[in-house]
């Protein structure tokens, strides 16, 4: 599969030049300079609804919630308070966005937000049974017998 590419402002302006002074077909234009029948399709479309062939990559996507004001007040908020939970860091910041958001937001910003043990780790050994392994081995209590 071929990687898409934007191609340039001028070969836009080139093509629908082309196509619009030498009463070519959109197929003969699109041969003559190596692109899809799509895409000058695209650009003559596009030229009649907005009246530009400019790239549109800017309008695309979805738009941020979490915006670099939203993360310069998280910064202060969890260093005048660390231990913050994420709901309380979004009610703070008056975000509608998920908490998974405000997680990803605080990992890019190589943020901890996680609460320290108050106490000592406990020295009781482990409280469950050993993994047996993969195999028959392992499945042999699921089986019923007889």
């Amino acid at each position: 599969m071929r990687k898409r590419r934007t191609i340039s402002l001028d070969l836009r302006e080139r093509i629908l030049a082309t196509y619009d002074n030498e009463d070519a077909s959109r197929e003969a234009v699109a041969r003559r300079f190596r692109v899809s029948l799509g895409m000058v399709k695209k650009l003559i479309q596009q030229r009649r609804h907005t009246g530009s062939i400019a790239v549109r990559y800017a309008n695309c996507g979805r738009k941020p919630r979490i915006l670099e004001s939203h993360r310069h007040q998280m910064r202060g908020l969890l260093s005048a308070q660390p231990d913050m939970t994420l709901e309380e860091l979004r009610s703070a910041l008056g975000l509608s966005c998920s908490l998974v958001a405000i997680h990803v937001a605080l990992a890019k910003m190589d943020m901890t937000y996680k609460k320290r043990r108050s106490q000592p780790v406990s020295k009781a050994g482990p409280t469950s049974r050993k993994p047996e392994g993969f195999g028959a081995g392992s499945k042999a209590g699921l089986t019923r017998r007889g």
